[in-house]
């Protein structure tokens, strides 16, 4: 089990991580050239609408297989060293940012854009773009710690 679990762990910071450095350094620069707001905010509502269910599923798996290993591979948070201390709690804050983004202007940007509202979505648009920015930093630092940590921290 533990070789499946640590498998589901990697495969779904992967994609959520991933997900973001695609949308903020690729999809980001060229739909803002691109397309007018009407396009743009209609864009990126869709997008998340097809995004965001994988980062449910990322989260669900990364804090499951996460606290599973802590428990089954390491017996438990007295064991585990600083660098999977330091990998949970980031993965908490980015989970609490997801959720916030989520529930808040993510839903905003979505009922801006059916009223056809472009002013009130690409304000929420932004507050989604500082929230992911920070995420995707988070999320890299992450992916350093997690693969190099027991050497870092040592």
């Amino acid at each position: 089990m533990i070789p499946l679990a640590i498998s589901l762990h990697v495969l779904s910071a992967v994609i959520w991580v991933g997900g973001m450095f695609f949308a903020y350094l690729v999809l980001r620069p060229i739909a803002a050239v691109q397309f007018e707001p009407p396009q743009r905010l209609t864009l990126w509502s869709n997008v998340f609408s097809k995004f965001f269910p994988w980062v449910w599923v990322s989260v669900v798996l990364l804090l499951g297989t996460g606290f599973w290993l802590i428990a089954h591979k390491f017996g438990g948070m007295k064991n585990v060293a600083a660098h999977i201390h330091i990998m949970m709690s980031v993965g908490i804050i980015m989970t609490l940012l997801f959720m916030h983004l989520f529930f808040a202007p993510r839903r905003k940007l979505t009922q801006a854009v059916i009223e056809h509202n472009w002013e009130e979505a690409g304000k929420h648009l932004a507050q989604i773009r500082m929230l992911i920015g920070i995420n995707l930093i988070l999320g890299l630092g992450v992916v350093v710690v997690a693969t190099g940590g027991r050497y870092l921290f040592t």
